[in-house]
């Protein structure tokens, strides 16, 4: 059995700082990595693994830099990786990146499953899951949070915030994992120092049959302006000796910022 576990090596959000004159984004020097969803992707992954031995390949459409990062994930658990160079450098809509990732796919495969996380860090488009799905012609389970392979089947828990539903579907399939639905895994210095030993293979558009100038035309969207949001935090600090009186002065204070409106002298 194989499983596919798509990644992204994208900009850490959290380290990009906004200008707050101008609200220019301060993108220099902000590090990539690979998310925590995508980690997760992953973790899911190595856990089938255990138990149904089957072969983990983690693919990445990105930059040359991620062929390094790939290491962690391997040291994780997975057995090889593939990384096909990015033109676009991060900025392809999920139009584009689907159809790089179904030519990787049926490259590599074929594979009884198809993982990757419910959304990217830092697009959060939340489609290429299951544009890819479609692509593929195979059915989508989102949001899931357990899974189980048996006998060319998969059965899954989804994670729909308000219940959990469980549903069963023939394999092959993809999959998009829920939010810290599988946490991953600490990595040894053993598993890194073995992890310096697995194959990561680097492919071109080229390689794949595909042209960046037939791509380009399906591009989504034209990029009109790029800004920050500046958001000050009031650090107000609120004491008092009963509840009640804690709630009357945090009520005064939303309204004081105009946040809460009484009306009716209420």
């Amino acid at each position: 059995m194989k499983i596919i576990t798509l990644v992204k090596y994208s900009m850490d959000v959290a380290e990009i700082r906004v200008d707050p004159s101008t609200r220019a984004l301060h993108l220099i020097g902000a590090p990539q990595r690979f998310g925590d969803l995508d980690r997760g992707a992953v973790e899911a992954a190595v856990r089938l693994k255990q138990s149904t031995d089957a072969l983990v390949e983690v693919v990445c459409f990105g930059p040359p830099a991620a062929q390094g990062a790939m290491k962690d994930l391997l040291a994780m658990g997975a057995d090889e990786a593939t990384v096909i160079e990015d033109p676009y450098e991060g900025s392809a809509d999920a139009g584009v990146v689907v159809q790089v990732l179904e030519a990787v796919i049926r490259e590599r495969g074929p594979a009884d499953m198809i993982i990757c996380g419910f959304a990217s860090d830092d697009g959060y488009s939340y489609q290429t899951g299951p544009r890819l799905a479609e692509r593929l012609g195979l059915p989508f389970v989102s949001y899931a949070c357990a899974l189980e392979m048996t006998a060319g089947n998969l059965t899954a828990d989804r994670d729909l915030e308000d219940c959990l539903q469980t549903v069963s579907t023939s394999l092959p399939a993809v999959v998009s994992v829920a939010e810290e639905a599988f946490l991953p895994r600490t990595i040894t210095l053993l598993q890194a120092m073995k992890a310096q030993k697995k194959p990561i293979k680097v492919l071109s558009l080229d390689d794949l049959g595909l042209h960046k100038d037939l791509l380009d035309e399906s591009f989504g969207y034209i990029e009109l302006s790029e800004s920050g949001v500046v958001a000050n935090r009031r650090q107000l600090v609120l004491r008092a000796h009963e509840l009640k009186e804690l709630a009357d002065k945090f009520i005064d204070a939303l309204v004081d910022e105009e946040i809460l409106v009484l009306r009716n002298g209420a």
